[in-house]
């Protein structure tokens, strides 16, 4: 019985999800034409990429936005601010509609998986219908924590390699190079996010756009304190004609001052994070070593006194 109800409910799920795909089918193809319009930036040339979806990884993520499609009409997001995270976490493919898809499968079938295995295994169904609502919570709040995660450990991979580019910029510019074919041989010899987002930038800049703005939404991208100062000090250089060798070479010293004073901030956590495996890890079998055969000994004295 408990198999037939599950199985009916996954049904009605599947007959649920084709009218929504239906219905937001328009919808879906002009997002599709405008997101392809607004990437234009994003080449294999100028920054590295997954390579495209297969048949089934497509299917799947046309099926996700899809839902979330659906899902938007019914409860609203922050849509800007979802596809901030995400060009921080460097998932240019995955559109907002599309995570918010991936979410509201997650926290539909991870649910249902758990009532299968439950009937499978034989679980008691107190615990399964308590476990119904954390597993959904898990699923729906799995994917973007996984997102914001990424854009935290990129961000800070782009925080710490900002100043050898301000080096780079500071050598090449000081040997006669502007400031344009400094960013380009930078983007050739720069590796990982800083990279990947600074081929970007220049991509931009080839297509038209004004150093300024590609500069913006360079820092739109990647928005830490480093970055901020470099997008700042490179303004200031175009706007007030300032020599940017000078600048960079100010901005260097500053960058590896705060590199070092959050070096020390995280020698100054050090202490505290290593506390919980030292105490739950490492005392308990200290203690086993030291305490036990004293504790073997008074168990001895006192049985054979008896």
């Amino acid at each position: 019985m408990f198999g037939i109800m599950v199985i009916g409910l996954l049904f009605v799920v599947l007959c649920a999800t084709m009218i929504a795909r239906a219905v937001a089918l328009p919808r879906q193809r002009a997002l599709e034409r405008v997101g392809e319009m607004n990437a234009y930036g994003f080449h294999a040339d100028a920054v590295h990429v997954e390579e495209a979806p297969g048949h089934v990884t497509g299917g799947v993520e046309r099926f996700a936005r899809s839902v979330g499609t659906l899902a938007t009409r019914l409860v609203a997001f922050n849509e800007p601010a979802l596809r901030r995270e995400l060009a921080s976490a460097g998932l240019y493919r995955l559109s907002p509609l599309t995570l918010t898809g991936y979410r509201v499968l997650a926290a539909v079938g991870l649910p249902l998986l758990l009532l299968w295995y439950g009937g499978v295994a034989g679980l008691a169904a107190s615990y399964v219908v308590l476990g119904l609502p954390l597993v959904g919570a898990i699923g729906w709040i799995g994917p973007v924590t996984f997102v914001r995660r990424r854009a935290r450990m990129r961000l800070s991979d782009i925080d710490d390699e900002l100043p050898e580019l301000v080096d780079l910029i500071v050598v090449t510019v000081e040997a006669g190079v502007g400031f344009s074919g400094s960013l380009q041989v930078a983007g050739q010899r720069i590796k990982g996010p800083l990279g990947d987002e600074l081929r970007l930038a220049l991509r931009e800049q080839s297509m038209g756009l004004p150093t300024e703005q590609a500069m913006a939404n360079l820092l739109e991208r990647a928005d830490t304190d480093g970055m901020r100062s470099f997008v700042r000090a490179v303004r200031q250089g175009e706007r007030l004609g300032v020599s940017i060798g000078q600048i960079m070479r100010d901005l260097a010293g500053e960058m590896r001052k705060r590199r070092h004073a959050k070096a020390e901030e995280r020698a100054q956590k050090a202490p505290i994070k290593i506390l919980f495996p030292l105490v739950v890890l490492i005392f308990p079998a200290l203690f086993v070593v030291l305490l036990a055969p004293a504790l073997l000994r008074v168990l001895e004295t006192f049985g054979g006194g008896s």
